[in-house]
């Protein structure tokens, strides 16, 4: 699946904002949580989409199965 492939990638390069944030001395702490919040929060639903096409892509669909992919989140 080409989309799982352009999500590992993009959370590569919010880790990659991430560290660069927390490695910079000239932005006060407060500043950083301010920058690495949204960087964070993309990252969640990120990490949540790509286990949820890695699942589909693991125990693919039948005709006229509902997903059940709740039940295989935490």
């Amino acid at each position: 699946m080409n989309s799982i492939k352009h999500i590992e990638n993009a959370l590569k390069e919010l880790d990659e904002e991430v560290e660069k944030i927390l490695l910079d001395w000239g932005i006060p702490l407060n500043e950083k949580d301010n920058l690495m919040l949204p960087i964070l929060q993309q990252k969640k639903v990120l990490t949540q989409t790509l286990e949820d096409l890695t699942y589909l892509k693991e125990n693919p669909l039948t005709p006229n199965q509902p997903c059940g992919i709740s039940k295989f989140r935490d």
